[in-house]
């Protein structure tokens, strides 16, 4: 989905230097992945279970080549049946970090920004996290059904996801939700405002990546910011803003509020830079995967430094 208007920033957060090294992210996998998903297996809709049983399986199977623990919530929805796919990896503590994307895509489209790009960092994410040692539980998360009609409904994967963790009396320490992570332009104009002046803090090109939630979040902004920063050269731009806001919560982070838990978006902004936003024109060749890899550098940084 993506974020919309504005009212509330938090642009200035040191950055923090990793606290272990921090692997390079091979753009050519991170395309490859974009590739099979927005090719390969779309349209990735909801009206086709069956597709999205096969886009499931390709993140099992990336998924199966990490060492942890591989498990899928099924649910069904109007007499369908879905699935996420989990990999867990660290200690088996009660407490733990959510870090997700959702795997389908809207009105049958090809989907590579929205959001094959978040899967993309999430099947990367899987074997970098797998090779350090982690104080809390890490639970990695293909969600489904994030997309019209089921956006902001019960239905959603990553309610069912967050439901059951509360259910089971898991204790969230941080959920992160990988949406729309692969537009970038250096040209000016690029980064668009619903609001007159925020090109004044946050700049008017599109080359950053920004970490989104409410006030309530500012911790977890500016803890997941500064990690991301320290990571690299990528520019991280926050926001802090009330749910009220347009786009503040459209991904499945909501899922997480809505628990009771701290939960981020880490975006691109969706169509406030890419216009290709929801449209047959989201395709794989629009995407700098080298800034891509960026964000899940960062996302790595930031990961481990909340599950210390």
């Amino acid at each position: 989905m993506g974020i919309g208007a504005t009212c509330a920033a938090q642009p200035f957060v040191a950055k923090v230097t990793p606290l272990v090294a921090v692997p390079a992210i091979d753009p050519a996998r991170l395309e490859a992945h974009v590739r099979k998903l927005a090719v390969d297996l779309s349209p990735r809709t909801h009206a086709d279970p069956a597709r999205l049983d096969r886009v499931a399986d390709y993140i099992r199977s990336a998924f199966m080549l990490v060492p942890g623990t591989l498990e899928e919530q099924r649910f069904v929805v109007a007499g369908k049946t879905y699935r996420n796919v989990i990999l867990s990896l660290g200690p088996r503590t009660e407490e733990r970090v959510v870090v997700g994307a959702h795997y389908d895509a809207a009105l049958g489209l090809p989907g590579a920004d929205d959001n094959a790009s978040g899967v993309a960092g999430l099947l990367e994410l899987a074997p970098a996290l797998a090779a350090v040692q982690l104080g809390v539980r890490v639970d990695l998360v293909g969600w489904t059904l994030e997309e019209p009609p089921y956006f902001a409904t019960e239905d959603m994967g990553s309610v069912h996801h967050a439901r059951a963790l509360r259910s089971e009396g898991a204790k969230v320490r941080a959920a992160l939700s990988l949406e729309m992570i692969g537009a970038f332009s250096d040209q000016p104009g690029s980064q668009t405002f619903p609001v007159p002046g925020m090109s004044l803090l946050y700049g008017n090109r599109g080359d950053f990546v920004a970490v989104i939630g409410r006030p309530s979040d500012r911790a977890l902004i500016g803890k997941v910011k500064g990690a991301m920063a320290g990571a690299g050269e990528l520019p991280v731009r926050s926001l802090a803003a009330p749910p009220i806001v347009q786009g503040i919560d459209w991904s499945d982070h909501r899922a997480y509020w809505a628990e009771g838990w701290p939960a981020v978006m880490i975006t691109d902004t969706s169509f406030l830079r890419n216009a290709r936003y929801h449209t047959a024109s989201d395709t794989p060749d629009t995407l700098d995967y080298k800034r891509m890899a960026k964000v899940v550098e960062g996302t790595f940084a930031a990961v481990v430094a909340l599950a210390r």
